[in-house]
């Protein structure tokens, strides 16, 4: 019997009841690693050993009648800009090659707490800066659904992982959709909590005011029982939310009646692929076939966000990527003196996307063009918020296409950027209003590449879309399906 095409808490109701142990769970996840990950290369580091080890410790706690936590002897996987002690992080960036950090980020601590099995870290866009983990400074990961598309970013290694039974389980990032698009394009549930729900200290910043931490899993239920590790208040964050936490399990519950769901035209566009939108548009009617009340609303500054987040995003990632110059941690290219061997170390170890980014937020930064630029988009961030301000007075939440269309192929955009941020023109707004969003499968296009439905949320109103999701989740089986991988067992 294979268990790595089986989520989390059937899992766990399999090693609480006996039927299997952690260990037989972990060598058949490991088994498929060795099968896939040839095609897939969804991580950076693999830590066999550690894994072995970690399950063994939860057998014997099984052994001797202790009760064992949800995630407990679980196999999972963590994006490679999450601190972890003792293991490599590298950002997938040359810089930080060979960087082992000295300390976990709050959220491993969370996750440790509960003894869970960790594989490894993930592939991902350099420093999350991109929509595909092409720009991963070692190597690009491969859809599992075709290796031959890409599985979005920038937590794409994480998706993927999930996607193709190499980790039960991922903890992922979203600055501007690196969560929600991955689980999109892989068929995957991904979930960004609203800012400061989840502690960002560990997380090495991208653009901190936009970064949020968030669960890639293969349900609805295995995200609400991740969110509830690892959500809460952190005093080493001054942004986290101090506001209790509730049992986001106890929202999984299949009932949409009366639930009002707003549709902004500007999410449905020209130029969107037509499969998406019928695709979408079909699960919106199944809401409404189950008693929610869908209504037409307007986000009228959304075709500001792009360029709003790619002011604000670059010139934040300026800000924070100053600290890798060659001298305190990292690697360095030597010069004759400290401004060449600066130069040298950026201009060599960043990739092309990480430079372009860090260009163009520092120029948005400048004498002269701060109050034309930078200053602007944060008014029009502003107005961003307000709009889903003003459309939550009259629904519960908002639903609308994750991306614009399916995984496509590698290569395909990576010479044509702005074609590539137009990708995030469904999932940036999110994250300007810093609020929850989650993306579940809701079908196939004609090439059989999965298709994620986006549902919007209040501010900490992740409990409504946990609910929400979950009751179209139990009237379809997308989320049971899994990808072939080229007629590997799946």
């Amino acid at each position: 019997m294979r268990l790595y095409n089986k989520p989390a808490h059937v899992l766990h109701d399999m090693l609480v009841s006996g039927e299997i142990t952690s260990v037989q769970l972990t060598q058949d996840v490991l088994a498929r690693i060795d099968e896939v990950e040839g095609d897939v290369r969804a991580y950076l580091t693999l830590t066999r050993d550690e894994a072995l080890a970690q399950a063994k410790a939860v057998d014997a706690k099984i052994a001797a009648g202790e009760p064992i936590s949800f995630l407990e002897g679980i196999p999972g996987a963590i994006k490679d800009n999450i601190c972890t002690k003792g293991v490599k992080t590298t950002c997938a960036s040359k810089i930080l090659e060979h960087f082992v950090p000295p300390y976990d980020a709050t959220v491993m601590t969370k996750i440790n707490k509960e003894n869970p099995v960790i594989l490894g870290k993930t592939n991902m866009d350099e420093f999350a800066m991109g929509g595909s983990t092409e720009n991963s400074g070692f190597f690009p990961t491969h859809n599992p659904w075709n290796t031959e598309c890409v599985p979005g970013g920038s937590s794409g290694g994480s998706a993927a992982a999930v996607a193709a039974g190499t980790a039960i389980w991922a903890i992922g990032s979203d600055t501007g959709g690196s969560i929600r698009q991955p689980a999109s394009f892989c068929g995957v549930v991904g979930m960004k909590p609203t800012y400061g729900r989840v502690s960002r200290y560990g997380l090495v910043a991208y653009a901190s005011s936009l970064d949020q931490i968030g669960p890639l899993t293969r349900d609805v239920t295995d995200c609400a029982h991740l969110l509830n590790i690892i959500s809460g208040h952190d005093e080493m964050d001054s942004t986290s939310s101090d506001v209790p936490v509730p049992d986001y399990t106890k929202s999984l519950v299949s009932d949409v009646k009366g639930l009002k769901i707003g549709l902004p035209r500007e999410y449905f566009v020209k130029g969107m692929d037509p499969e998406v939108e019928k695709t979408v548009r079909a699960a919106i009617d199944q809401f409404r076939s189950m008693g929610a009340e869908v209504v037409d609303i307007s986000l009228p500054h959304t075709d500001y966000a792009i360029s709003t987040y790619y002011l604000i995003a670059p010139a934040e990632a300026a800000t924070n990527l100053e600290r890798y110059d060659g001298v305190s941690y990292g690697e360095r290219v030597d010069g004759e003196d400290l401004v060449e061997m600066m130069t040298n170390t950026r201009s060599e170890l960043f990739g092309e996307e990480v430079k372009r980014r860090i260009i163009i937020g520092n120029y948005a930064l400048s004498a002269g063009y701060y109050d034309a630029y930078y200053l602007k988009a944060m008014k029009v961030r502003t107005l961003v918020q307000q709009d889903f301000t003003v459309a939550f007075r009259d629904v519960d939440v908002i639903m609308a296409p994750t991306a614009p269309t399916p995984a496509y192929k590698i290569g395909a955009m990576i010479d044509d950027p702005l074609q590539m941020y137009l990708q995030d023109a469904c999932t940036v707004p999110v994250n300007l209003a810093g609020l929850p969003g989650i993306s579940i499968p809701c079908g196939f296009s004609s090439q059989n590449m999965p298709i994620g439905l986006q549902i919007i949320g209040k501010p900490l109103g992740e409990e409504t879309l946990l609910r929400a999701a979950y009751t179209y989740e139990q009237s379809q089986n997308f989320h049971q399906q899994m990808a072939n991988l080229g007629g590997k067992e799946a």
